[in-house]
């Protein structure tokens, strides 16, 4: 424990036996929530992740990285197209769907680009992407997309992650 910890603080070195306290470390930065999709044999594969950003307007790049150690992870790797998924508010029920299984998206009746990628309805933005690398990223791995088609709604507020629950942020009118 720090000298800090009396002051409603509690500093640490990250190691392999305290990752829980990295974890709810890395929770205090709000983030939002995003769904990736992509064609598999089984079906419709999804998975959640809060690790997006943008990277690139020139040329139009984002990257998002998924957990290594996930079963899910093989079919992201192999998926040369996939579709990021920026969820609003009233999509938290999509968002544990997923999170519960990685095909529980497959009961949906989907569109599909014309790579074969699956598409979810009404989110507030989706990046249609080509995967253009994949980088180490110690128990992640950083996948950097080309964002080929971007489609965004005008309304609505924003699904977010914090300390390890979901909220919204409403844009101010």
């Amino acid at each position: 424990m720090s000298a800090h910890a009396g002051q409603g603080k509690h500093s640490f070195v990250p190691a392999p036996d305290n990752t829980r306290l990295l974890r709810d470390a890395f929770g205090r930065f709000a983030t939002g929530v995003t769904i990736v999709t992509a064609a598999s044999e089984q079906g419709v594969v999804a998975i959640t992740a809060n690790s997006f950003t943008s990277v690139s307007l020139t040329p139009p790049l984002v990257l998002w990285s998924p957990d290594r150690n996930s079963r899910r992870f093989p079919y992201f790797e192999e998926a040369r197209h996939y579709a990021i998924h920026v969820l609003a508010a009233d999509q938290d029920d999509l968002c544990w769907q997923v999170a519960k299984d990685a095909f529980g998206l497959n009961h949906l009746q989907l569109a599909q680009n014309e790579n074969g990628v699956p598409l979810l309805e009404n989110c507030l933005a989706r990046f249609e992407c080509t995967r253009s690398a994949i980088h180490d990223g110690g128990d992640h791995a950083i996948v950097l997309g080309h964002v080929d088609r971007a489609t965004m709604r005008e309304e609505g507020d924003a699904l977010t992650f914090y300390k390890g629950q979901m909220g919204q942020i409403a844009a101010s009118s």
